[in-house]
């Protein structure tokens, strides 16, 4: 029940981002002249107020979901892709070359995630497409780990070993064989880590590091409305609360997922 109810509620947060010129006529970035539209509170003409701009935060939300999710499902494709293959080579060859791939892994552990991600951001500049390859390159190391550790197991089971003992190629055995029992593990690590993204996109575009004007995420609408957040409240709590409902439904999604594997 808690499984489904945050797949729907992740499906409806999906669903008005990718239909918001169906949902609003207002777009994101369209400013009005009149001083008297700025800072206006939420009415039934505009559901989530306006800004310093008089831009509609509604509409704004909306686009800038758009963007967040963007940002997460591409980190998170990438993220698994390279997580998973490192992992799945790691587990099962072993040995050496385990440990020298675990030890590369504790070595960059050992950085808190975020302060990698603005260390980073800082060195390479702000932009959407440096933006995904820092998330990606923040990402993929607890997928590799955890993927490592599933294939470590499932490498002595009876049905890989007859697998080896009819000279199967190790392609063959970890494509058809290892990959597709891990499957499971590896969905409820993209719905975790899609979580993870958006929170930390969320923060880099919250500190100026992220996402860019014109352009906007739920983190930048945040950064606009700091400034003036007891003038304005609803600039920050509305985008504030879609992050902290889509971050919610995912962690309950991944959760209920890695529960009902066991």
């Amino acid at each position: 029940m808690r499984f489904w109810g945050s797949v729907i509620l992740i499906a409806l947060i999906a669903a008005s981002a990718l239909a918001a010129p169906l949902i609003t006529k207002y777009q994101p970035d369209a400013q009005v002249s009149p001083t008297s539209d700025r800072y206006l509170p939420p009415s039934s003409q505009h559901w989530f107020g306006t800004d310093q701009f008089g831009r509609d935060v509604f509409a704004r939300a909306l686009y800038g979901g758009r963007v967040s999710l963007f940002i997460a499902v591409c980190v998170v494709t990438c993220s698994i892709f390279i997580g998973t293959l490192y992992g799945a080579f790691a587990g099962f060859f072993g040995g050496r070359l385990d440990q020298v791939a675990m030890r590369f892994l504790d070595m960059l552990l050992a950085f808190p995630l975020v302060f990698l991600a603005v260390t980073c951001m800082a060195l390479f500049g702000s932009g959407l497409l440096t933006l995904v390859l820092v998330l990606t390159l923040v990402s993929w190391m607890d997928v590799a780990r955890l993927v490592r550790a599933e294939i470590h197991s499932l490498k002595q089971r009876d049905f890989v070993l007859k697998a080896r003992s009819l000279g199967l190629s190790t392609r063959r055995i970890l494509l058809h064989h290892i990959i597709p029992n891990v499957a499971v593990t590896v969905v409820a690590i993209a719905v975790l880590r899609a979580a993870d993204v958006i929170l930390i996109e969320s923060a880099l575009s919250f500190l100026g590091l992220g996402v860019q004007p014109p352009m906007a995420s739920w983190g930048s609408i945040i950064n606009d409305g700091k400034a003036v957040l007891s003038l304005a409240w609803w600039l920050t709590a509305f985008p504030g609360l879609a992050i902290i409902l889509t971050i919610i439904s995912l962690h309950v999604a991944g959760e209920s997922l890695q529960i009902a594997k066991r």
